[in-house]
């Protein structure tokens, strides 16, 4: 896997990140975030597909790394949701002037 690779693979977990955020509502993190979001997401994804046995839907091929699309914006969904739960929203004080 090159460098090419590497930043390709970046580039779409971004993107996947950055769409599971809108996805659930979650609007905490930047470009950092996105990139973990679709990394964890697609690990999640790959998991629940194997457990689901559901087909492969949309796979993209970059170098010898299979990256699971479609069930990496369901994963990061799912974690970006459970996070959400488990993290206390901030609270904003009203002021009056």
């Amino acid at each position: 896997m090159g460098v090419w690779d590497v930043l390709i693979l970046l580039l779409v977990a971004a993107v996947i990140g950055a769409l599971a955020q809108v996805i659930a509502g979650f609007d905490r993190g930047g470009l950092l975030v996105a990139i973990a979001v679709g990394f964890i997401g697609a690990m999640l994804g790959m998991w629940l597909w194997r457990w689901t046995g559901a087909p492969e839907l949309f796979m993209l091929q970059v170098g010898d790394f299979r990256f699971p699309i479609l069930w990496s914006i369901v994963g990061g969904v799912v974690f970006v949701a459970v996070v959400s739960l488990l993290t206390p929203r901030p609270t904003y004080v009203r002021r009056s002037i």
